[in-house]
């Protein structure tokens, strides 16, 4: 700063006004550092840091979603391990109603012994194919609704599937009140067993009343112990 102060003339007056002068640039200086400053803090922050902070929000926004929404799974999983806890005693007691892959290989011996105590011969008996049944179907069959079609894909998952029906073809030999012993024996031997079709003919010139019985019953098995 140039100051020209004649020092032969100078007086208390000049001096201060020199002064004053002076001081008020040096201010102006410090005011137009700190705006300075300030402004330069303002376009940092709204040029670099605010997009971070942002940034960093909306992945804690994010983070916290997941985390509230994994949460919310583990609570149905945990809501569901109590419903099968509560439901196993009685797919227990139900899933004895349904053969096993040993029960339906030994269906013929089974039949046998039951058809022997009633003076019945078993002259033939052979499984048919295999019908899977959905879970859908079950529970439509159930509600009273439509079966639908069923696709093979879905057939080939076990997941889907609730149950097999295996139809089997007999025939019998014997007397009318031995086939309804067999039958009511059948029914007593707590597994769920169906007659689908069953035909009855009296053997011709047969005194003793002999009978033919020609018909189709359909067991049940389940997919994770039959198959």
């Amino acid at each position: 700063m140039d100051m020209n102060i004649d020092l032969k003339n100078l007086n208390i007056s000049d001096l201060k006004e020199q002064i004053l002068k002076l001081a008020d640039k040096k201010t102006l200086i410090k005011i137009g550092i700190v705006v300075g400053s300030i402004l330069l803090f303002l376009i940092i922050y709204y040029a670099v840091l605010n997009p971070m902070v942002d940034t960093r929000k909306a992945k804690l926004d994010d983070m916290n979603l997941k985390k509230e929404e994994t949460q919310k799974f583990i609570n149905e999983i945990n809501s569901m391990k109590r419903k099968i806890k509560k439901l196993k005693p009685q797919y227990q007691q139900y899933s004895t109603l349904f053969h096993s892959k040993a029960e339906v290989e030994g269906l013929y011996q089974t039949l046998s012994e039951y058809a022997g105590q009633n003076d019945l011969v078993i002259s033939k008996i052979e499984k048919r194919k295999i019908k899977p049944v959905l879970k859908a179907q079950a529970l439509a069959s159930v509600d009273g609704k439509k079966k639908k079609v069923v696709k093979k894909v879905q057939t080939q998952n076990i997941a889907n599937i609730a149950y097999y029906l295996i139809p089997v073809d007999f025939e019998i030999d014997g007397n009318f009140i031995g086939y309804i012993k067999f039958k009511r024996a059948l029914s007593l031997s707590k597994k769920m067993l169906n007659f689908d079709k069953e035909s009855i003919q009296v053997v011709k010139g047969d005194a003793t009343g002999a009978i033919k019985v020609r018909g189709t019953l359909t067991i049940v098995g389940l997919p994770d112990e039959f198959f």
